[in-house]
């Protein structure tokens, strides 16, 4: 945030690096929507997507984007929680549920799959990894940010 021409200072880095790794998965969201049928694939949403996008289907493009806006959203959030931007609403509650669902869904791979067979394997374990260590950054951030946050 930009205060009297002078950038404010960040007062969690944590939830900065939390921030950017949330709005770099919203970005390569919106990098499947743009490659196609192949990006699907090679990010592993499986080949039920990438068919139905090869078809000129909407439904990959309105899932793929309305996960990119979530992801965006949350990257915003976490950005809030830094200091970089303005302080948004119900930081702290989002920010708490942003970090519990990364964590799930860093963790629940397995029950996860078995509801989406079609995705690969490799798919859950870089997609799962990748959640779970975004959510233990988020957690170290929102752990050491959590004061701060309740005080306005």
């Amino acid at each position: 945030m930009i205060a009297g021409g002078a950038l404010a200072p960040v007062h969690t880095p944590t939830l900065l690096l939390a921030g950017s790794l949330s709005l770099a998965a919203a970005a390569a969201h919106l990098a499947c929507i743009a490659g196609g049928p192949r990006w699907y694939l090679a990010m592993g949403a499986g080949a039920g997507m990438a068919r139905a996008a090869e078809r000129g289907l909407w439904g990959p493009t309105l899932v793929t984007l309305a996960i990119a806006m979530v992801l965006g959203v949350w990257g915003l959030y976490a950005w809030s929680g830094a200091g970089l931007v303005p302080r948004l609403p119900l930081l702290r509650w989002v920010l708490a549920g942003v970090t519990a669902i990364y964590l799930a869904r860093g963790l629940l791979f397995f029950p996860m799959h078995v509801h989406f067979p079609d995705n690969s394997p490799t798919f859950w374990y870089w997609s799962s990894g990748l959640c779970a260590v975004i959510g233990l950054i988020h957690l170290a951030g929102l752990w050491q940010a959590w004061p701060r946050l309740a005080a306005a």
